[in-house]
C-alpha cells in the first residue's frame, strides 16, 4: 500500500464506522496504480468481514429487542392423545410476527436431509439485514400416535412433522413460553421477575461448575426459571456470562 494511502487512512475521522472507514481506504486503493491486484483483494475480505460482524452485531440487538417486548402466550389448544395444553401455530404467529417484522427480521422455513430414519429436517431461516442464523430441528414423520400405532399416512405424517416442527422452531427462535395464563398482551397479564438473590444463587453455582455436563444442568435450570417467569433480561443477563464460563471450560 502506498504511503499515500496509509496517510489517508490514519486521518479519517474518529467517528466514521470502521466499514466506512475501509470502504474509503478501498476507494483509494483501487485508484492507485501502485497498488496490486493481491493487496487490493486483501483490504476487500477484511471489508467483508467488517461487513459481515457488523450486520451480526445488529441481528443480535435486534433479537434482544425482540424478546424483551414478547411476553408468555396462552395456550389455545388441547392435545387429545396427551390431554395437554399448547399454543397453536397460528396464535403463536399472531403474536409473534408484528414483533419480530417490527424490528426487522423474517423467518422462512425449508427442510434439508438428515440421517435420522423417519424423520423430516425442518429449517427455519431468520434473517435481518445481510446476516441469517439457520435453526435446526429433527422431526418424526412415521406416522405413529402416541400409543406407538399407526394413526395416519407418510404423506400425512409428514406434513404433520412440518406443522409441529414449524411451531416448535418459532417458540425457540425466540425462547417464547406457553402458559395457561394470558400474558401475550392481549390481556394486560403479568409478568414476574427473578429477583437478585436467585440471581445470585446462580451466580454461586457457576463458580463450582468444573465440566460440560455441569454446565448443561446448569444451564437448563436457568432457562426453565427464566422462561417460567418470561424473564427475557435475566435470561440474556445469565445466557452471556454462561457463555463466558462454557469457553473457560473449553480451555
Amino acid at each position: 500500500m502506498s504511503k499515500e494511502i496509509v496517510q489517508h487512512e490514519a486521518q479519517l475521522p474518529a467517528v466514521a464506522s470502521e466499514a466506512t472507514a475501509m470502504l474509503q481506504v478501498i476507494a483509494r486503493a483501487a485508484a492507485d496504480p501502485t497498488v496490486d491486484v493481491d493487496k487490493l483483494e486483501r483490504l476487500l475480505a477484511v471489508q467483508e468481514r467488517i461487513i459481515n460482524k457488523q450486520a451480526e452485531a445488529d441481528f443480535n440487538t435486534a433479537m434482544t429487542a425482540c424478546q424483551s417486548e414478547m411476553r408468555p402466550i396462552a395456550a389455545d389448544a388441547t392435545n387429545p392423545q396427551t390431554r395437554s395444553k399448547y399454543a397453536t401455530y397460528a396464535k403463536l404467529d399472531g403474536v409473534l410476527r408484528p414483533v419480530y417484522t417490527k424490528h426487522g427480521i423474517s423467518i422462512s422455513y425449508s427442510t434439508e436431509d438428515t440421517p435420522k430414519e423417519d424423520c423430516i429436517r425442518v429449517v427455519a431461516y431468520v434473517s435481518r439485514g445481510g446476516f441469517t442464523r439457520m435453526y435446526r430441528i429433527d422431526m418424526p414423520a412415521d406416522g405413529k400416535g402416541a400409543k406407538g400405532g399407526d394413526v395416519m399416512t407418510k404423506t400425512h405424517a409428514a406434513g404433520a412433522a412440518m406443522s409441529y416442527a414449524s411451531r416448535y422452531l418459532l417458540k425457540a427462535i425466540f425462547n417464547v413460553a406457553v402458559g395457561e395464563e394470558d400474558a401475550d398482551g392481549n390481556k394486560g397479564g403479568k409478568i414476574t421477575r427473578l429477583t437478585d438473590e436467585h440471581k445470585a444463587k446462580f451466580r454461586e453455582a457457576m463458580g463450582l461448575v468444573d465440566d460440560l455436563e455441569k454446565w448443561a444442568a446448569l444451564w437448563k435450570q436457568i432457562t426453565e426459571a427464566t422462561t417460567a417467569t418470561g424473564d427475557v433480561a435475566s435470561h440474556e443477563e445469565l445466557r452471556s456470562e454462561m457463555v463466558a464460563k462454557r469457553k473457560e471450560l473449553a480451555k
